[in-house]
């Protein structure tokens, strides 16, 4: 199928309403790509072309097309026509849902329904967001550092894991079963930080307005950090490179506890990070907070567990090397307190 749009095509973009979707909107508008991106309602498009205008300096020119992960209606015609295809959306709460299907059943429905419409229309590429959450989930692997062989244990963890994992697995099985492995890629960022839109939200940009807000003590929890241009970056080069295909990527940065990252702040903005915490919070006091806040509910299981990822083939296949985190983390800080006093 002949692409339509710009010299280097079109490509589509679901989710570009959030933190990681809009940066990729950017970088393909620069990179000269047409982009189209999806909304459950057309209602949200002005503000987001207008976010997105502002950022790149001129009109974006995005197309806009309604459809839902939970639904058939919009697909086809939201790839008709596209070169490429990065299915970015996925729902991702606050806190624990009650019934994990809540996140579980559009993750998974989301990702045939976005990759098989994509398929069905002759793209040369999609590249889908998984996460770390289905690489590292239900063993602590201290030993070494995990890689893209690994692959979460949907017993032994919550709905979110569950939900990256049991979607990414139907990605794979999906191209498998139509024998066009090649044409797909899979990104599994790690936690996504980096300078913000004015309506950007995502839980690792929480977790930094959280220690600029000030509190008595942090959990003893830590992230591997990656910039959301990175990411972006990642994803574009899987789209691109022809020999990227039929492979995950884990794009990720050094592992950092959230005092380490407290620190960081107070030493590098002080003036933002008057009120970051200089102190570790005992276990017992995580799990107390637990019962009122739905975000610290969803970290107890993680109180003290490190975890290290190897990256060497994101460097090798897709020229991925990750910017210094402390660079991410003052980048970010600046941005949410620029937003705030918008």
């Amino acid at each position: 199928m002949t692409a339509t749009g710009g010299a280097k095509g079109t490509v589509l973009v679901t989710g570009g309403s959030g933190f990681l979707g809009g940066r990729a909107i950017i970088d393909l508008l620069e990179r000269g790509y047409e982009v189209r991106t999806t909304v459950r309602s057309k209602a949200k498009a002005p503000r987001i072309e207008e976010n997105i205008s502002n950022e790149l300096g001129r009109p974006a020119g995005i197309e806009f097309f309604e459809a839902d992960l939970s639904a058939d209606d919009g697909w086809a015609e939201a790839v008709a026509g596209c070169r490429f295809v990065l299915h970015i959306a996925s729902p991702f709460p606050p806190g624990k849902p009650k019934d994990p299907q809540e996140l579980i059943k559009p993750a998974v429905e989301g990702a045939t329904r976005v990759i098989g419409a994509a398929l069905d229309s002759g793209v040369e590429r999609v590249v889908m967001t998984s996460s770390v959450a289905a690489i590292r989930g239900g063993v602590n692997q201290e030993d070494r550092p995990y890689t893209e062989e690994d692959w979460t244990d949907i017993d032994a963890v919550a709905a979110y894991p569950q939900s990256k994992t049991l979607a990414e697995q139907a990605a794979w099985d999906l191209v498998d079963e139509r024998g066009e492995r090649e044409k797909l890629a899979v990104i599994n960022p790690s936690a996504i930080l980096g300078p913000v839109m004015p309506d950007d939200d995502s839980f690792s940009l929480e977790g930094i307005q959280r220690l600029l807000d000030g509190m008595p003590a942090v959990p003893e929890i830590g992230f591997s950090w990656v910039d959301v241009r990175d990411v972006s970056a990642a994803h574009i080069a899987a789209m691109e490179k022809p020999e990227a295909g039929g492979r995950r990527y884990i794009a990720s940065g050094p592992f950092l506890w959230l005092l380490e990252v407290s620190e960081i702040l107070r030493e590098r903005v002080p003036d933002l990070a008057k009120k970051a915490p200089t102190r570790k919070a005992p276990k017992f006091m995580v799990r107390i907070m637990a019962i009122f806040d739905p975000g610290a509910r969803a970290l107890v299981q993680d109180i003290g567990k490190r975890n290290d990822f190897d990256t060497t083939r994101a460097k090798e296949v897709l020229g991925i090397e990750a910017r210094p985190v402390e660079e991410t983390i003052v980048e970010c800080a600046r941005s949410l307190a620029a937003r705030a006093q918008s």
